[in-house]
């Protein structure tokens, strides 16, 4: 497996290219074109500048994350075609730098959503959190504004102020959209872009929704291991793949999470994966915590077996960390507690890596 590390550009991230390269097993860095609006072809030349400047650094970019799908196209709008068509543009562009992986998610309106960005812990350190009764007690212009405001300046992935500032109108348009009828508008988007990543040689992959259920009534569809099969099949290619997200599917503990990664890992439709812990409450609300397995209520042991039992090869990255040692930095996407994270998993991947070797030469001993 290639270990990768997400990071937001120079002016966007306190994380430095040469930080990253130092984290022990480090390949590559998951990145992106942040000031490129929703819907928008990426430049050639900035996709060749980013390229450029993590080769510089020692690094290797091969996964994007993400390349965000417009909301003209989840809700099935007569101009998603242009959308779509700047799309597969923006997958052409990629892949003269020789991107392997385009991460994305489809869904409607807000991305990842949590209910306090820094929840402190009794050991001193903060996290992202959830609180259902707070979504359900919030109305959505404030919610998006409270993110704004606890967000420590910078601008989070999925809540860019240009997508917020549409809100009202989004939520007036998606009262007719039910969930198949976001199913149908994801078969229309696949059907027209992978033939194209086929041609690019490049794998998208589609993001849980974090968390795995609807939120502000909104229909979510890519909640669980059915829903998962359902959309792999809805074309049959291996360049429609999943970003398997343990701490999205995790929220719900009716999702296993170990099965769902050997499900898929079994189909070869696992390009990308992120790693991360959460503790789950009892009333359904939950807390990131530690890449640890001990610290929260995710089999992180199970999962990275999982993944070393199939022999994957694709791209793994440590997901949200806690904010710790006094770090300053955007929510869940610190320095220190994700390299711990990156320990944390090599460590499982190496032990795993000598039990089976130890194994192997037991077997030929008895020969």
């Amino acid at each position: 497996m290639k270990v990768s590390f997400r990071w937001f550009g120079e002016k966007e991230d306190t994380v430095t290219l040469n930080q990253i390269k130092q984290i022990p097993g480090m390949d590559g860095i998951v990145g992106a074109l942040y000031d490129v609006p929703v819907g928008e072809v990426w430049p050639l030349e900035k996709v060749q500048q980013l390229k450029q400047h993590v080769l510089n650094a020692g690094l290797n970019l091969e996964v994007i994350e993400s390349v965000n799908v417009h909301e003209d196209i989840k809700l099935g709008l007569s101009t998603r075609d242009a959308y779509i068509q700047n799309y597969q543009q923006t997958l052409r562009h990629l892949a003269t730098v020789g991107i392997k992986v385009v991460c994305y998610n489809f869904m409607p309106i807000f991305d990842w959503t949590r209910t306090d960005l820094a929840k402190p812990l009794p050991d001193g350190s903060n996290v992202l959190a959830f609180q259902r009764n707070l979504i359900d007690s919030i109305d959505p212009l404030q919610f998006a504004e409270q993110v704004e405001h606890n967000s420590n300046g910078y601008p989070l992935p999925g809540w860019e102020p240009e997508r917020m500032k549409t809100i009202k109108r989004l939520f007036t348009l998606y009262e007719s959209v039910s969930e198949e009828d976001l199913f149908n508008h994801l078969q229309y988007f696949l059907e027209n872009v992978i033939p194209v990543a086929e041609e690019c040689d490049i794998k998208l992959a589609i993001h849980p929704d974090d968390p795995p259920w609807s939120v502000f009534k909104l229909p979510r569809i890519v909640t669980n291991k059915e829903n998962l099969a359902r959309i792999v099949n809805l074309v049959d290619s291996p360049y429609n793949g999943l970003t398997l997200c343990s701490g999205s599917l995790g929220a719900n503990p009716n999702n296993n999470v170990p099965e769902i990664f050997r499900e898929f890992l079994h189909r070869d439709r696992v390009p990308f994966v992120h790693v991360r812990n959460i503790k789950i409450e009892e009333n359904g609300d939950f807390a990131e915590a530690s890449h640890r397995g001990q610290d929260g209520s995710l089999d992180i042991y199970g999962i990275v077996k999982a993944l070393h039992d199939y022999g994957f090869t694709g791209y793994i990255r440590p997901d949200h960390g806690r904010m710790i040692w006094d770090e300053k930095a955007r929510p869940g996407y610190g320095l220190y507690d994700r390299a711990l994270g990156v320990m944390y998993l090599l460590g499982i991947w190496d032990c795993l890596v000598r039990e089976k070797s130890s194994a192997f030469h037991r077997i030929e001993e008895k020969k």
